[in-house]
């Protein structure tokens, strides 16, 4: 009888032993998520240089534009804030020491579509100065400052 209950004792440890070592499997699921992301390069520079009331033609000049990357196939905007000195949604150029203006246009392509940090975008600005808007100006150095924002 000891040596059956010794046998049935050993059966058991032995089917426990199996179970215990038994293998299984489960899944780690993995991800990521690129976010969109816009950064200037470069900033620019719109020099209309000297303006002389005596000729008053239209000042066109070639501008220093900005450039900026984006996150391949994200969609982007450009907007700014109209610069410093904007009245009634027209921009302006303030004289450095009198409260005087002479506005000017500024206009770019807002949206589009980023290529990666590898392909770098430019914005071309275009600006312009009339001719009539000047004319009538006091002598002196002019300026403004317009902040461009980019977003994905």
């Amino acid at each position: 009888m000891k040596k059956v209950l010794m046998a049935v004792i050993a059966v058991a440890l032995v089917a426990m032993a199996g179970a215990a070592m038994a293998a299984d499997t489960t899944t780690v699921a993995v991800s990521a998520t690129v976010v969109g992301t816009c950064k200037f390069t470069a900033g620019g520079a719109i020099p209309f240089g000297n303006l002389d009331p005596s000729v008053g033609t239209n000042q066109t000049p070639a501008v220093t534009q900005p450039t900026f990357w984006c996150t391949k196939g994200a969609s982007y905007t450009i907007t700014d804030d109209l610069g410093l000195h904007v009245s009634a949604g027209i921009r302006r150029m303030v004289h450095a020491s009198l409260s005087e203006y002479i506005p000017y246009s500024f206009t770019y392509t807002a949206a589009g579509t980023g290529a990666g940090p590898a392909s770098v975008l430019t914005m071309n600005i275009a600006s312009t100065v009339l001719g009539t808007d000047y004319a009538n100006a006091s002598a002196g150095v002019y300026s403004d400052t317009v902040t461009l924002t980019i977003a994905p």
